[in-house]
């Protein structure tokens, strides 16, 4: 057993050293000019994490909380007394509709089955007969790794004369998000996923227009009203409520390290990661969910083989301080997840693949003893499929 778990997961991950060191500076009060300082150097480096051309136009504000908390506060004060389409395809889209269902009484939905593309006719002619204000969709879908299409679809609600908001929770810092041009208004992310700061702040990136007009809408949240977030953002550069001062400063220096080696270096690097996973998982005669253009560069979804329980794969996989994901919802027990952001180097992903390989012919073996040794004498033995694995049944 290793000395720490390697987190082959979409989050949290492994964080760099410079962060444990960050997160122990001194202590400041969020008050004074030393947060103010702080906060505006996070903002205008997210920024340049977006890669925006035209700085001026857009503003981002960091709240704490997690993912789900930025998304709330976008859900609860974009909207106002309008209507919002949530298209879903997983298990994040159908968190942005319940979210949105408590905060905005026009709340309208596109659901489509865990993994499956959206049909871009099938949400233009549902723009077209219903009148819609805002659109939101999730970019990455953790649930099953696909990465919905940013530009078509904020195309669509620009047509529509919509709002498009986006959860890019778990693709933000890795894979591009062009907000100017795919019409994106506000984007949602987490500290804690491919940016690889610890967990626990969450921001929102949107047009400084779009900002303004918040403070017209009547409030439908006190903590995490977008309004108020912006309001403190323009006058001083700080936050409504206190903040974790010491994330503040582990996500300022994940941003830094980002942009010191180049934004596109590291979407670059974190892609060269996947792609190593993938051809090593494919070598060992494993497939995937979905396929690998659908993919976001972070994760990779394996379907679990026959005669193998993925709670078994994961404990023995932990065991060798290797922590994966298990599916959820419809995809239990099909489906395993394996990540590849924060600080995990070749070796480490070299490592994942040897011990996985291992892991696999002994859980493989096991189950072929356990067959034979309750196969009667003289029978003959008949694989009948399942689901989600294939069963033994015993012909005398």
């Amino acid at each position: 057993m290793l000395d720490k778990y390697l987190l082959f997961t979409p989050g949290p991950v492994n964080v760099a050293e410079t962060l444990r060191t960050a997160i122990c500076k001194e202590d400041i009060c969020h008050r004074e000019p030393d947060f103010d300082a702080l906060m505006g150097g996070i903002e205008q480096k997210l920024l340049s994490l977006f890669q925006i051309r035209n700085r001026k136009r857009y503003r981002a504000v960091v709240i704490t909380g997690s993912g789900t908390a930025a998304n709330e506060a976008i859900l609860s004060s974009v909207v106002g007394k309008g209507a919002i389409l949530i298209l879903s395809n997983g298990e994040f889209g159908g968190r942005l509709h319940k979210t949105s269902c408590i905060h905005n009484k026009h709340t309208h939905l596109i659901e489509l089955p865990w993994g499956t593309p959206f049909d871009a006719a099938q949400v233009a002619a549902y723009l077209t007969a219903h009148k819609i204000d805002v659109v939101a969709m999730v970019h990455h879908e953790t649930c099953s790794g696909m990465l919905n299409p940013l530009a078509e679809i904020g195309a669509l609600a620009k047509a529509a004369g919509a709002l498009f908001v986006v959860d890019g929770v778990s693709s933000v810092g890795a894979e591009v998000i062009d907000m100017e041009a795919c019409h994106i208004a506000f984007v949602s992310s987490s500290s804690s996923k491919a940016i690889g700061s610890y967990p626990g702040l969450s921001f929102v990136v949107g047009r400084k227009k779009h900002f303004k007009r918040l403070k017209h809408h009547a409030p439908k949240t006190t903590y995490l009203n977008l309004a108020t977030f912006y309001a403190f953002l323009k006058h001083n550069s700080q936050t409504p409520n206190t903040p974790a001062v010491p994330l503040f400063f582990a996500l300022d220096q994940a941003l830094t390290d980002i942009l010191r080696i180049g934004v596109m270096k590291r979407y670059a690097h974190i892609k060269a990661r996947a792609d190593l996973l993938r051809e090593g998982m494919r070598r060992l005669n494993l497939d995937f969910l979905i396929d690998e253009a659908d993919m976001c560069s972070i994760l990779t979804t394996v379907r679990v083989p026959p005669s193998i329980s993925v709670r078994d794969l994961r404990d023995r996989l932990r065991e060798k301080s290797i922590i994966i994901y298990e599916g959820k919802g419809c995809f239990a027990g099909k489906i395993f997840q394996v990540g590849n952001i924060g600080e995990l180097s070749e070796y480490d992903i070299r490592f994942f693949l040897a011990a996985l390989k291992e892991v696999l012919l002994t859980l493989q073996a096991e189950a072929a003893e356990v067959v034979a040794a309750v196969t009667p004498k003289g029978a003959s033995l008949v694989m009948l499929p399942t689901p989600d694995r294939l069963q033994a049944k015993v012909v005398s």
